[in-house]
């Protein structure tokens, strides 16, 4: 597999120039405008080598050097720092502060390369050093589901809680449940953990403070075996939803932190489940057995798909919330919807009323209830699906 090469520069012109001259030579090429998102993709890319500009004006090159040198994710990974400074000082405080390699600019591209290949031969004996344990990183990233709807009140809240614990109930593994719709969470009041804020300072805070022991810290252990990550119900935290590389950032850090992570994505596509869902292994869109919403959860699905997500990662749930005639059968609005069902739910109002009381996932209070046991088998396809990926 071609080598990954991570440009950070200011420059336009460099990003261009450079990366085309490298992407030449067989290298994949990603680039950053500026240090902050070049921590960022440095973070979740995990690049073989990184090329970095030394004048950059929200965050220095050697600033972005050291933070990298802090990070256990980015520790060892080559750093070659490529500026138009040409004074000794400015050299040795590159290296002072972790860079592995030093061009000043203008360079021959003879000479750049030269200087990236050596700086690749030279990393690629201490990966392949690890034996089992390097491999065993490589491949230890958690099973992504994302869940959503159409619209509000057809239980995504409800399948992502019941699922992440039934997964905790047949795994006994690590699993992680996190709503990511801020000033709109609802879980925080049926697990009884009012004034949660991990989301919000997640998200309030700069891109390059969402760290793995900062997102560890927000995770709050429930009874169920679960840990979460609640969205708070301020409703002002709700402009939160535009920090897109925050969540990124985070969900990169969740899926080095636990075996299974659901994601509360709550309703539509806004422009963070835009970038989400093409990173979930799966995706998981409940819909009640009605015209209405059968017609745009049709809509929603045809949006998922042009994001460039197969369909056959897209599961659908059919919710019936209500014992009503009014609930169409699951093959009539499989039939209409033009996807299959992977699910049904029976309705259950008096299961989870007793959840409710107790403050629990409804698959919790009463295992053997008919609708925990359909939760309990889709959690059951999802492990087997996790394990033959």
């Amino acid at each position: 597999m071609a080598e990954k090469i991570l440009i950070i520069d200011d420059d336009v012109d460099t990003l261009r120039l450079v990366g085309l001259m490298l992407q030449r030579q067989g290298y994949l090429i990603s680039a950053a405008s500026n240090g902050a998102q070049g921590l960022a993709k440095a973070l979740e890319e995990r690049p073989d080598l990184i090329l970095l500009d030394v004048m950059m004006p929200d965050m220095d090159g050697y600033e972005v050097t050291r933070r990298l040198r802090k990070n256990p994710a980015t520790v060892s990974t080559p750093i070659l720092m490529f500026t138009a400074k040409t004074q000794l000082d400015d050299k040795v405080t590159g290296f002072e502060v972790g860079a592995d390699d030093y061009l000043t600019k203008p360079t021959h591209p003879t000479e750049l390369q030269a200087h990236v290949k050596a700086l690749l031969a030279r990393a690629a004996p201490r990966e392949n050093s690890g034996g089992e344990d390097s491999n065993a990183l490589q491949t230890n990233q958690g099973y992504v589901i994302g869940v959503l709807s159409t619209r509000g009140g057809l239980g995504v809240s409800t399948l992502a809680s019941n699922l992440a614990a039934s997964l905790f109930t047949r795994a006994q593994t690590d699993v992680i449940l996190a709503e990511l719709t801020p000033g709109q969470g609802t879980l925080s009041t049926d697990f009884g953990m009012p004034n949660q804020k991990g989301l919000t300072e997640i998200l309030q805070g700069s891109v390059v403070e969402v760290t793995r022991e900062k997102v560890l810290s927000t995770l709050t252990p429930h009874t169920s075996g679960i840990k979460l990550l609640l969205a708070s119900e301020n409703p002002r935290d709700v402009t939160l939803i535009s920090q897109i590389e925050n969540y990124e950032a985070l969900l990169s850090r969740l899926k080095a932190l636990g075996r299974f992570i659901i994601l509360d994505l709550g309703v539509g596509l806004p422009a963070f489940v835009q970038k989400l869902l093409p990173k979930c292994n799966e995706c998981m869109v409940v819909l009640e057995g009605v015209p209405g919403t059968i017609q745009h959860t049709k809509l929603l699905i045809e949006e998922i798909t042009a994001l460039n997500i197969d369909r056959k990662n897209i599961n659908v749930v059919l919710n019936n919330r209500q014992r009503t005639e009014a609930q169409m059968a699951w093959a009539n609005v499989q039939e209409k919807l033009g996807h299959s069902i992977t699910a049904t739910l029976t309705p259950a109002p008096e299961l989870f009323m007793q959840a409710a009381r107790m403050q629990t996932p409804a698959v919790m209070s009463q295992p053997t209830n008919i609708t925990s046991q359909q939760f309990l088998k889709i959690a059951d396809s999802v492990i087997e699906r996790e394990k033959a990926r």
